[in-house]
């Protein structure tokens, strides 16, 4: 990135939500936010926050279901420095008793903010409605009672097990010398880096013969939901022409459902739908915020536009609309070292393949209007539509009797 003055260090690691047993759900969350309370080198949280904040950089953490993520961001000539932090934290995390037992209420406050928060909660809802009582369908922070008996032996354990070598990505992205990075920095930052086996996911196991809903009663001014089916993988032929569906239906303010459910109906703020695929499923999701009164009008309204796109061919000028969305939302996003490297770096942990932005739209513009129609009718059936909702409602059949298409 020769006009980029910034550069990121990113490790990647193998492991998240979907790799616990019941008994530690939450671990690989909770683990990411100890790696930054000391090492042996940097004592304490403040030594590594003051290091970061004296450069200005940027650095932060993520946990999802199937990978956990740390990286700094700087200004070319502190490469090294942020290279040494991130390999640190990475290799020699203290993991203190006293704080473990003080981030767990820091734990606690963060569920509990999710829990005040119906967009993101009716996120985990629907994935808790799709996949039930196992990792897929268990939130990443955990459960508030599970995070209270952890203890620093399940830490050291799950931290020695899972962050090994042979699962671990370390994407530099930026202004850099590629080969002087690769031979000199790496190498010396992240030797005795934990030697052991990559372990698996545990498996997925789906099954649906009927609409299913799911509704949590909270008293709201507004109804949030999302309403969806079961889709592909990552690695599914047919994920591209999901794409170009998904942005068809709820990518942008020129989208089918922005248009029908806000524009023509005034019924919702916000109103969008994503293609969301982990390594051995996947699903589709339009998601609304909505008056109480109008919850029912918005779903029956997607629905409808569900079964508008799997009878009815998109015309061309639309498929091509959508091809150019995803190609400009896409350029945007790589514009930074930190994007570029997570582009990077996803893709050769969960895929072991490095596509370049160029090879990847190859394929998103390769996709045809037949195409989109046959996933459609693939996955906008009865028995694959779910529908995860929050709002003042304790009454299950009105909405379920609206699940059709």
């Amino acid at each position: 990135m020769k006009s980029t003055k910034t550069v990121t260090v990113l490790v990647l690691v193998g492991t998240g939500s979907r790799y616990e047993t019941k008994d530690i759900n939450g671990i690989s969350h909770f683990l990411e936010h100890m790696m930054f309370k000391g090492t042996t080198k940097r004592p304490n949280a403040i030594d590594i926050s003051r290091e970061l904040d004296s450069i200005g950089a940027e650095y932060n953490a993520f946990t999802s279901k199937e990978y956990t993520g740390y990286y700094a961001k700087s200004s070319n000539e502190n490469l090294e420095l942020i290279t040494d932090v991130v390999s640190d934290i990475f290799l020699n995390s203290k993991l203190d008793a006293e704080e473990i037992e003080r981030e767990k209420g820091v734990i606690t406050e963060e569920i509990n903010m999710y829990l005040d928060d119906p967009p993101r909660h009716v996120g985990e809802l629907f994935e808790t409605l799709l996949y039930g009582d196992q990792p897929s369908g268990w939130n990443i922070a955990g459960e508030k009672e599970i995070i209270q008996k952890l203890t620093r032996n399940n830490f050291v354990n799950y931290f020695d097990s899972h962050y090994v070598a042979k699962d671990t990505i370390i994407a530099v992205a930026g202004n850099v010398d590629k080969e002087k990075v690769r031979d000199e920095l790496i190498p010396k930052f992240f030797k005795g880096s934990r030697i052991g086996d990559k372990l698996d996911r545990f498996p997925i196991s789906e099954s649906q013969d009927k609409p299913e809903i799911i509704i949590k009663y909270k008293k709201t001014d507004q109804t949030h939901f999302i309403l969806g089916v079961r889709a592909y993988d990552i690695f599914s032929p047919k994920k591209e022409a999901a794409q170009v569906l998904s942005v068809i239906l709820g990518g942008g303010m020129s989208s089918r459902l922005f248009i029908s459910v806000r524009e023509r109906q005034g019924l919702a703020y916000y109103i969008s739908s994503s293609l969301d695929l982990y390594t051995d499923h996947g699903y589709l999701g339009t998601q609304s915020g909505v008056n109480n009164g109008k919850a029912e009008k918005a779903i029956e309204t997607v629905l409808k536009e569900y079964k508008n796109i799997k009878d009815n061919l998109v015309p061309e000028e639309e498929i091509k609309k959508a091809k150019e969305f995803i190609k400009g939302r896409l350029v945007i996003s790589l514009e930074q070292s930190d994007d570029l490297a997570s582009f990077y770096a996803n893709q050769w942990l969960l895929k072991d393949e490095t596509l370049t932005p160029e090879e990847k739209l190859s394929k998103i513009m390769a996709v045809t209007a037949d195409e989109v129609q046959a996933v459609a009718k693939e996955i906008f059936k009865p028995e694959k539509l779910n529908l995860a909702l929050i709002g003042p409602f304790e009454d299950k059949e009105k909405f379920e009797k609206l699940l059709e298409i």
